[in-house]
């Protein structure tokens, strides 16, 4: 029920963003606004202005919402009303009111992200996890509990990472850009004064069709640095019937030094591939002691696959700090991110369209929906982190050049001030049946990936 109210809400939101962009320029412009609808099917609640006329209507289906304008070209205006027909306006009027819609959703993203930058939010310290082996990563010589200082991408000036989302999203960008990253780093346990180093992360390179955690685990950061210390422990599990507690901090199992729950994780999972787990020794530190103890993983089945598992939790939280920023560095950071997201949007559409991209990373309703319910779940702030995303792809989306949307009306406008004729019917009617064809193709292919998506 709380995934399809954060479902309901975002899109109303978004949508009436969307919508009252359209709205404000058009009334500026002085065209008559004949109906505002949040919504598509059967009336819910509305009421009429009775200063203005307009009729203000909340629909049945939350999935959109328009706004009708006095058009000659969908009634017949009276003469004395004619001044305020769209359709008779200049093309920068028209042009205007098409893009207003847009745009207000990146104006709202805007402001979103400016809220969370002033408000703060408590993020995870920018420490790496141990990397994945023969990841790019490990090639570079990271091992894990390196923090993360300045990065940049190959040949530009480094700038400070102040968390690791921060650092997660430098990683984004440079795969999808297909561009090396430099890594400033201090080394685990160098002291105080810290013994600071770089390195490049391969990322031109990388296979990047599938942008998922499939890519980060080809680059080998997953998350922030977790030590390998023990949580709840499972009433008569491996780690018990061992003597194991919750809180021991494990350092070594058999020859292998463990440097964070990751790699522990992974090393308990793999004792039991082959069926049968061998019993290894394990050296913790408990209240400042260190213990030998011989422990017997337990293999379970997992599918098709057999793996090991110990019956605790593994993995203390990470380092976190408070992230905020002060007015105007706030409202900066915020059209940076929000000009970010919007060149990275646009970039894996265009990769889609050249094959570079797999069409699973299309996402529907489902997925928003799963998404708006998780980020509602963990929280207010990550909530309006989700808000600001999906408004930007639905203001991205929007300004793309196909007819039916606001990106291929202003098409139209520019065909319009080129030729100093605007679109004859019969190709407007042609560029519109393409465009529809276009928009419900992407459709179903969403659709299609998310179902597989929760099915699989």
């Amino acid at each position: 029920m709380q995934t399809v109210a954060a479902f309901v809400f975002a899109i109303g939101i978004l949508v009436a963003v969307h919508e009252l962009g359209h709205y404000g320029v058009a009334v500026a412009c002085g065209v008559k606004v004949l109906r505002f609808s949040i919504g598509f099917g059967p009336r819910l609640l509305g009421w009429t202005s009775p200063k203005s006329g307009t009729e203000f209507v909340v629909g049945l289906l939350p999935l959109g919402g328009y706004v009708k304008m006095l058009d000659e070209r969908e009634g017949v205006v009276p003469p004395h009303e004619r001044a305020r027909a769209f359709n008779v306006q200049p093309v920068r009027s028209r042009a205007a009111i098409v893009a207003a819609g847009p745009l207000a959703n990146l104006l709202f993203a805007v402001v979103l992200y400016s809220w969370v930058n002033w408000s703060g939010v408590e993020q995870a310290q920018a420490v790496l996890s141990r990397p994945a082996v023969a990841s790019i990563a490990a090639q570079a010589g990271l091992v894990g509990g390196e923090q993360v200082r300045r990065v940049a991408f190959d040949g530009e000036s480094l700038k400070e990472v102040v968390s690791f989302e921060d650092f997660r999203w430098w990683l984004t960008r440079a795969a999808l850009a297909h561009r090396n990253l430099q890594v400033e780093y201090a080394v685990p346990g160098a002291g105080a004064q810290g013994d600071v180093r770089q390195t490049v992360l391969e990322l031109a390179g990388m296979d990047t069709r599938h942008a998922d955690v499939q890519m980060f685990r080809s680059i080998g950061i997953l998350g922030p640095f977790s030590q390998a210390r023990l949580g709840d422990v499972v009433e008569a599990g491996a780690a018990q019937q061992a003597g194991l507690r919750s809180g021991d901090l494990v350092l070594r199992v058999d020859q292998l030094d463990i440097v964070d729950a990751g790699q522990l994780r992974d090393l308990i999972r793999a004792s039991g591939s082959s069926g049968t787990a061998a019993p290894q020794t394990w050296l913790v530190e408990r209240v400042g002691t260190r213990l030998t103890v011989a422990v017997s993983p337990k293999v379970e089945r997992e599918g098709d696959a057999t793996v090991g598992r110990v019956g605790a939790y593994i993995g203390a939280p990470p380092a976190m700090k408070m992230v905020h920023y002060g007015p105007w560095d706030g409202v900066e950071r915020a059209i940076t991110r929000t000009w970010e997201v919007s060149v990275l949007t646009l970039n894996m559409m265009g990769q889609i369209l050249t094959g570079d991209a797999s069409l699973k990373n299309l996402s529907g309703p489902l997925t928003i929906a799963d998404y708006a319910g998780k980020s509602a779940e963990v929280g207010f702030t990550p909530f309006v982190i989700f808000l600001a995303l999906i408004s930007i792809s639905l203001g991205v989306l929007n300004l793309l050049p196909l007819p039916v949307l606001d990106g291929g009306h202003l098409m139209y406008y520019l065909w319009e001030l080129l030729t100093g004729k605007p679109v004859s019917e019969p190709w407007m009617e042609r560029f519109q049946k393409l465009g529809l064809a276009v928009l419900l193709l992407m459709m179903t292919i969403a659709m299609f990936n998310d179902v597989m998506r929760f099915v699989g």
